[in-house]
């Protein structure tokens, strides 16, 4: 996983954030949903899905599912290298993006402008174009996590977790899987006619989660789906013209919930990005003019001992 140009900082993975984040793109009509489960009831309120995010601990895998396409197909879609360490999640959402075929799905003129300058490049040269973006990487970056202290930067090692995002599209009637490391995209297929294509995704992702030790539980699945906004407001509209007051009555509460919950992203995303040093210092110069800080600390003390008692004891049980 090379380093683009530029520094692009880690972002986390959290549909509050990838949704603010698409939206910071210039993008209207979809949102993140995290997917806690590939049963088909998990799918039924989020339709249309336009395409899926896997989160999976990456191993090197010379067989891959699926056929890598080699073909003129490779540019009739949008397919990058990567070629940026830290931003494989915005590159794996933003290459699915540009391959929606939604007259609902708006790219804004950030990624409709980068689609059409890119479009002749091969897989290489998009990756590069992509990393050397100075407005997707401001973008990007302006979710970074504050981070209290400056560390010396840590380098993976050998035996080091390396976590990757891949996306799952529908095009043109068939599967993809979009994977940067890869030379090209991975057909999975023709999606039969008229089933949900979740139905096709499904026993190919459960495949590669069944590949890892029994416990493994570090995945993440993310949904790119029609804005829930817009949604409620269309069947909303429709049952007002049909007079079916009961039912518009539901999609008003629908709606109230989802503002909430974006008013809930927008101020966890505000905390991701706020600097509390200053605070913290104050609060412990506060503590030691009161004589109360050695007091707290030695509770924290305890507390961080109890606690590592704790997950030892979990540990070796679970080792049994």
């Amino acid at each position: 996983m090379a380093d683009g140009a530029g520094n692009w900082c880690l972002i986390e993975s959290d549909p509050g954030v990838f949704t603010e984040l698409i939206q910071k793109f210039g993008v209207d009509g979809v949102q993140v949903e995290e997917i806690y489960s590939l049963d088909e009831d998990q799918f039924k309120e989020l339709k249309p899905v336009y395409g899926l995010i896997f989160l999976f601990k990456w191993v090197h895998d010379e067989n891959p599912q699926g056929n890598l396409v080699k073909d003129s197909r490779v540019q009739d879609m949008f397919f990058a290298k990567q070629v940026i360490t830290n931003a494989c999640a915005t590159q794996a959402i933003l290459s699915l993006l540009m391959n929606v075929d939604c007259p609902d799905v708006n790219l804004g003129k950030t990624l409709t402008d980068f689609k059409e300058f890119s479009a002749d490049f091969d897989p290489t040269m998009k990756g590069l174009a992509m990393s050397n973006s100075e407005e997707l990487r401001t973008t990007h970056n302006s979710f970074a996590r504050q981070s209290v202290f400056e560390f010396d930067a840590k380098f993976a090692k050998e035996d080091d977790d390396v976590f990757h995002f891949v996306a799952y599209v529908p095009i043109n009637g068939r599967l993809y899987e979009l994977d940067g490391l890869r030379d090209g995209p991975l057909d999975h297929g023709a999606i039969p006619e008229n089933t949900d294509w979740i139905a096709t995704v499904r026993p190919i992702i459960e495949a590669r989660i069944s590949k890892y030790q029994a416990g493994e539980i570090h995945f993440n699945l993310m949904a790119v789906i029609q804005d829930k906004m817009d949604n409620y407001r269309k069947q909303m509209q429709n049952c007002l013209d049909s007079s079916n007051e009961n039912g518009a009555s539901e999609f008003r509460m629908k709606i109230m919930e989802e503002e909430e919950l974006r008013k809930k992203w927008h101020r966890e995303n505000v905390r991701r990005r706020h600097n509390y040093l200053p605070f913290i210092v104050e609060l412990l110069k506060h503590l030691a003019s009161n004589e109360q800080l050695i007091p707290v600390y030695e509770k924290a003390k305890q507390k961080s001992i109890e606690l590592d008692k704790k997950a030892k004891a979990k540990k070796a049980a679970a080792g049994k």
